[in-house]
């Protein structure tokens, strides 16, 4: 090989070796990006905006119907805001594809335990993804202004889902405690994200849908 051939082959491996960083760093940059994007619609519990309703995600339960660490805490936030009048009602949407696995009835028990009237709770049982949820939202259950209540690593993508469906959407984080599993739960919403932003261009319907159940009248 040439003196020439080689510099050339160098120049090719140099070159395949930057661009390939940088499509890998593409998912990287665009969740910082809607990260930054949304930053001013996250606010603290204490300083909330007041809206009619709290949208609760889905995160997990135990076999005996307990919730996990990270709903726990989207309940007691969602609650507190309940009571101190930030919000009127809770939808509280999660999966229910399994006759054995109940989110929402699982998130709904807890809720009146704890003092939440039922006439203000609203199960969504085919709030199987954050998108199905947001969109369910907004066309099954006619929001049109909602507290998204979950952890700071996901409300950059709830809020994208739910703001680009229509809903004038706020985010209240409820990390009340570290998580096991967080650095892995932060790395998954690389992905996520990236599919979010794919979903909400073309706004396809979720699998389950019905008839339109407003909150409000």
């Amino acid at each position: 090989m040439t003196k020439s051939n080689r510099l050339t082959w160098k120049k090719f491996i140099s070159t395949s070796f930057l661009l390939f960083i940088f499509l890998i760093s593409i998912p990287f940059i665009w969740r910082f990006i809607i990260q930054q994007h949304y930053a001013s619609k996250i606010y603290p519990i204490d300083s909330v905006p007041t809206t009619p309703v709290a949208i609760i995600f889905g995160a997990g339960i135990n076999n005996e119907g307990v919730l996990s660490d990270i709903l726990h805490d989207r309940m007691d936030v969602a609650i507190a805001l309940y009571k101190t009048g930030n919000v009127q009602k809770l939808l509280l949407s999660g999966d229910n594809r399994f006759t054995n696995y109940d989110e929402p009835g699982a998130m709904m028990a807890y809720a009146l335990a704890q003092g939440v009237a039922e006439e203000d709770i609203q199960p969504d049982y085919a709030g199987r993804r954050t998108y199905d949820t947001c969109y369910r939202a907004k066309y099954i259950f006619q929001v049109k202004k909602a507290t998204l209540v979950t952890q700071q690593f996901h409300l950059p993508r709830a809020l994208l889902n739910c703001r680009q469906l229509g809903i004038d959407a706020v985010g209240v984080s409820a990390d009340l405690q570290s998580y096991w599993g967080g650095r892995w739960f932060t790395f998954r919403e690389i992905p996520a994200t990236i599919r979010s932003s794919w979903d909400v261009i073309w706004k396809k319907e979720p699998p389950i849908m019905g008839d339109a159940e407003p909150l409000f009248e």
